[in-house]
C-alpha cells in the first residue's frame, strides 16, 4: 500500500506535468497570435500566472525530497526536481522567443497599418505602440531576469545535489570499511578462540597424566610399604 508521502509526491508530479503542458499550450498560441498587442498581453499574464503555480510545485516537490527517510528515494525526487527545473528553464526561453516573434509580426503588421491611415491617426497609432513596445520589453526583460534567477538556483541546488551525491558515497565507502575492519576481528576472534581450546584440552591432558602419574606413585609406594614381600 502507498504510503501517504509518496501519494503526494504522485500528486504534485502530475501536477508540474499539468502546468508544463499548459504553458507550452499557451506558448504555441503567442507563436500563432495575429495580433493586437493586447491579446499578446494576455498571453503574457497567463503564462505568468502558469509559470508561479509551477515554481510553486517545483518548490513542494524539493520540500518533499527533504522529507524522505530513504536516502534513495531522496535522491531520486531531487534529480526528478532539476529535471523539471531544466524543463522550465527551457519553456522559459521559448516564451522569450515567442514573444520576440510574436512582436515584430504585430509591429510590421502595425506599420502596414499605420501606412494605409491619416496623419492624426498614425501619431495615435505610433504613441500606442511604443506605450506597448515598452510594456513588452519590460515584460521580456522581466522574464530575462526571471530566468537568471532561475538559471543561479539551479547551479545552486546541483552544487547541493552533488554535495549530497559525494557526502553518500563518502558514507557508503566508510561502511565498507567498517565492515572488512569487523570481518578481520572477527576472524582473529575465532582464531584466538581455537587457540584457547587447543591449550585447555592440552592443559586438561597433561592435569590428567600428572594426576595419573601421581596415583600409580602412591600405589607404589602403598606396595612397597605393605606388602614388602612381593
Amino acid at each position: 500500500m502507498a504510503s501517504s508521502s509518496d501519494v503526494h509526491v504522485r500528486i504534485c508530479g502530475q501536477e508540474i506535468i499539468k502546468y508544463d503542458l499548459e504553458i507550452k499550450a499557451i506558448i504555441q498560441d503567442i507563436i500563432e497570435c495575429p495580433g493586437p498587442q493586447a491579446s499578446l498581453l494576455e498571453f503574457n499574464a497567463r503564462v505568468k500566472e502558469k509559470f508561479n503555480q509551477l515554481r510553486h510545485r517545483i518548490q513542494d516537490l524539493e520540500q518533499m525530497s527533504r522529507e524522505q527517510d530513504k536516502e534513495t528515494d531522496r535522491l531520486a525526487i531531487q534529480l526528478e526536481t532539476e529535471s523539471q527545473r531544466k524543463q522550465m528553464l527551457s519553456n522559459q526561453t521559448a516564451w522569450r522567443k515567442a514573444n520576440l516573434a510574436c512582436k515584430l509580426a504585430i509591429d510590421s503588421l502595425e506599420k502596414e497599418e499605420l501606412l494605409d491611415q491619416g496623419a492624426g491617426s498614425t501619431t495615435r497609432q505610433r504613441k500606442a505602440t511604443k506605450e506597448s513596445l515598452v510594456h513588452t520589453s519590460s515584460d521580456i526583460t522581466e522574464s530575462l531576469m526571471s530566468i537568471s534567477r532561475m538559471m543561479a538556483e539551479q547551479v545552486h541546488h546541483s552544487e547541493d545535489t552533488v554535495g549530497s551525491l559525494v557526502t553518500s558515497s563518502k558514507t557508503v565507502q566508510e561502511t565498507n570499511e567498517e565492515f572488512r575492519s569487523m570481518t578481520g576481528t572477527i576472524h582473529l576472534g575465532r582464531k584466538l578462540i581455537l587457540k584457547y581450546n587447543r591449550r585447555e584440552l592440552t592443559d586438561k591432558l597433561l592435569i590428567f597424566l600428572a594426576l595419573a602419574l601421581f596415583l600409580a606413585t602412591v600405589l607404589y609406594i602403598l606396595k612397597k610399604r605393605l606388602f614388602p614381600f612381593l
